[in-house]
């Protein structure tokens, strides 16, 4: 079948395997480029491998260090008449590149919030790594049950205390307007907490831990944001940003737990705004990522997901002078994007952009670009008007 791209509001619901495939490639290129990670991590476990971050943090230890690497993530093959996703369509051709290199990748499809795959990922750890140095912890999800109780919880996107109203922009259309969210109640916080929070991390480590399954000295790490004050009512100071907080609260105690144990350390990464699956689902939040991209490129500053997670390995997890905080404890790469010179330059565009001068003053077309970049569209050197086999085995 012939496979073009189809959005509907922030997602786009086709995939193509072949772009994926070609997207995986540069990444994996990138890491090579930057040679070989000296002290980098030996065995990997991400949990929530298949996009962004996650999958970055793969490549980065697998092509960094020569990782062997398990993945933990929850998508969906190719059936009927229905394409996969590109979560699927990524791990596939990162499994099978890496397998072609001499690397080990083994993969876990399902539901990263149950019991039960705890237990079938800790008998793989068991059986073919022993023990692994480096677990990362980058799942995006809108719901999870809760292992214990089997309640669903479902998390949401909402500004705290009172309504909240900015600047939005239809990323489709190229529509800027005014957008009103009302504030979450009770319920919505907690249960965007129970999603979002650090109680299934820590449930992870606890079930590593009690297995044996974690090496001396091994790190876990976990992702965040905090961006400017623009974005704050509905991100840092909304119902995501709560849940972040807990997911703070939950490193601190897992470092406490580590270092007790004798173990290693674990921390938040703060890290860039990017396109990803799930920033685009943030209202303001693309606005306000068309804008930096557009000042961070012509400053030459501009990272992408790869990037961002290849500085973090080699200039303070795993050389450079080491780890460095914030004053809450957090690792810092935003730091380019939080730079006092971007900064004010993002205040100074954001009042007048509008419909008519978005193409002038953002780089709309590059959010766009990146945008369909997730989901394998856009790539060099694959014919899009081919016909393309969409049922990719997952390999691993």
């Amino acid at each position: 079948m012939v496979i073009k791209p189809k959005v509907r509001g922030f997602v786009c619901i086709t995939a193509h395997p072949e772009g994926c495939a070609a997207h995986v490639r540069e990444q994996i290129d990138y890491v090579k480029s930057k040679g070989s990670l000296a002290n980098g991590p030996k065995k990997v476990l991400v949990i929530g491998a298949s996009t962004g971050y996650g999958l970055a943090s793969r490549i980065a230890a697998a092509y960094g260090s020569g990782a062997a690497t398990i993945g933990v993530f929850f998508e969906r093959p190719a059936e009927d008449d229905k394409l996969g996703t590109a979560g699927w369509y990524n791990t596939a051709a990162f499994t099978k590149q890496a397998k072609a290199d001499g690397l080990y990748a083994r993969n876990f499809n399902g539901d990263a919030f149950s019991d039960q795959l705890k237990a079938d990922v800790i008998a793989a750890v068991k059986a073919d790594l022993g023990q692994v140095d480096l677990i990362v912890y980058s799942l995006a999800s809108p719901r999870r049950t809760h292992p214990k109780t089997g309640v669903v919880y479902k998390s949401c996107l909402k500004p705290v205390g009172q309504s909240y109203t900015n600047k939005t922009v239809d990323t489709d259309k190229g529509v800027v307007s005014d957008i009103t969210i009302e504030p979450a109640n009770e319920a919505e916080i907690a249960e965007t907490q129970a999603v979002m929070g650090g109680e299934d991390w820590e449930m992870w480590i606890d079930a590593l831990e009690a297995a044996g399954c974690i090496a001396p000295g091994a790190t876990s790490v976990a992702y965040s944001y905090i961006g400017p004050e623009v974005t704050w009512p509905i991100y840092k100071n909304g119902t995501i940003g709560l849940a972040k907080n807990d997911l703070e609260r939950a490193a601190k105690k897992i470092n406490a737990q580590l270092k007790t144990l004798g173990y290693g350390r674990a921390f938040i990464s703060v890290n860039k705004a990017l396109v990803t699956q799930a920033s685009s689902a943030i209202p303001v939040v693309p606005l306000y990522i068309s804008i930096l991209y557009k000042i961070m490129k012509a400053k030459g500053t501009h990272e992408g997901c790869i990037e961002q997670i290849d500085r973090l390995y080699r200039t303070q997890m795993y050389g450079g002078t080491g780890l460095e905080f914030d004053d809450a404890g957090r690792v810092r790469i935003d730091d380019w994007e939080m730079a006092a010179d971007v900064q004010a330059a993002v205040k100074e565009v954001w009042p007048q952009v509008n419909t008519g001068n978005l193409a002038e003053l953002t780089d709309m077309a590059g959010y766009r670009s990146e945008f369909l970049k997730l989901f394998g569209f856009g790539l060099d050197g694959i014919d899009y008007e081919a016909d393309t086999n969409p049922n990719v085995p997952l390999g691993g």
